[in-house]
């Protein structure tokens, strides 16, 4: 794989990720809620989930546009879901009521992960901006 088709790749799946964590989280947690939605009846955490995401997701889209000047963002992104995942999928193991978890959310963190890992370019160098 070329460095540019890498790229191109890399934009597709920051869009695409963009776009689910802005607009998919809250319809799969209500078509299949035991694959994405924590607990039963009334929680703070689940709002609180889908603001961070819907956050990120929309600074996702935005490192699309020039993914190279967003690795950080990127970075952050593949950490944090590798982390999440884990911490989910041992709460998951840990209570049978939330095992659903793991076909659901924790391998699609997982799969966001790998896939923007495997993109996102090394090595390639961004001129620093002019100091006034």
């Amino acid at each position: 794989m070329t460095n540019t088709s890498r790229l191109t790749a890399l934009r597709y799946v920051l869009i695409g990720t963009g776009v689910i964590f802005v607009a998919g989280i809250f319809p799969l947690s209500q078509v299949w809620p035991s694959g994405w939605n924590w607990g039963s009846g009334h929680s703070h955490l689940f709002p609180m989930i889908l603001g961070f995401y819907a956050t990120l997701g929309v600074c996702l889209l935005a490192a699309s546009r020039d993914p190279l000047a967003s690795r950080s963002l990127i970075w952050f992104t593949v950490w944090s879901s590798v982390v999440h995942a884990g911490i989910m999928a041992y709460q998951s193991v840990v209570d049978p009521a939330e095992t659903g978890h793991l076909l659901g959310d924790v391998p699609a963190l997982l799969l966001v992960a790998v896939a923007l890992a495997f993109l996102t370019p090394r090595g390639a160098t961004i001129p620093a901006p002019a100091l006034p």
